[in-house]
């Protein structure tokens, strides 16, 4: 019965969806993108260096529309190379390929920004889920299964040791009218605080918390526990 009621309330869509992304992918690729940002740096010393920025940028929009080419979605946003790419063997796949790709971000200042940066994937599969009749997902279902991923992805984060100072989420609300460089002044605004974080580190002062994007864009994700999907069993197992 208490399977029933979490499967038509859909809870464990977006609970799951998380938990996939972060075992099947973020685990993999997330203890690898330093290294692979730093040897970016050693063969481009042109290039300015802050460490903080060795990242991977998740972006996750709330709406859960993605953009397969992210030059596409703000022409601020400008693909440069691939990362040094990861190659495993993985569920019976010989060889299979992680990578991640390098973008320079222009600001409002012409200021170029490098960060490796790509969305959050499940999300796709929410919208998709929200345009197909057999799902019955509503646009209302959806965005309160984005904010469910967002929150559970960020808790799994938080708990991983492996995959600390490795991310940044990066949660937003689009516009209701059309703005051409949104998402590069979200993602930019972004690399400010990390950027000031490591000045603050350099300077041996504590950095101050800054607050998040979800703050800047004012949005709601507040969940109650309640609503975030229980275990079948309370027994232990």
């Amino acid at each position: 019965e208490m399977s029933e009621m979490s499967e038509r309330s859909k809870q464990n869509v977006a609970h799951g969806l998380a938990w996939s992304f972060y075992v099947g992918y973020l685990k993999i690729v997330l203890p690898r993108v330093k290294k692979s940002m730093e040897e970016f740096s050693r063969a481009n010393p042109n290039l300015p260096a802050c460490r903080k920025t060795w990242k991977l940028h998740i972006l996750v929009p709330l709406s859960c529309d993605t953009y397969d080419d992210l030059e596409k979605a703000d022409s601020n946003i400008q693909y440069v190379t691939e990362l040094t790419e990861t190659t495993l063997a993985r569920a019976g796949i010989k060889k299979r390929v992680y990578k991640h790709s390098l973008y320079a971000i222009t600001d409002e200042e012409n200021q170029l920004w490098h960060c490796a940066v790509e969305y959050a994937t499940p999300l796709q599969t929410l919208y998709a889920m929200s345009q197909d009749e057999c799902a019955a997902f509503s646009r209302e279902e959806r965005l309160e299964q984005a904010k469910l991923f967002y929150r559970t992805l960020e808790e799994i984060l938080k708990g991983s040791k492996e995959c600390a100072e490795t991310y940044r989420l990066i949660a937003y609300e689009e516009p209701e009218e059309a703005e051409p460089h949104f998402l590069s002044r979200e993602i930019v605004w972004h690399l400010r605080q990390e950027h000031r974080e490591e000045i603050a580190v350099l300077e041996g002062r504590p950095p101050q918390s800054p607050s998040t994007a979800l703050d800047s864009a004012e949005l709601n994700l507040q969940i109650s526990v309640s609503d975030l999907p229980q275990p079948l069993r309370t027994d232990g197992f």
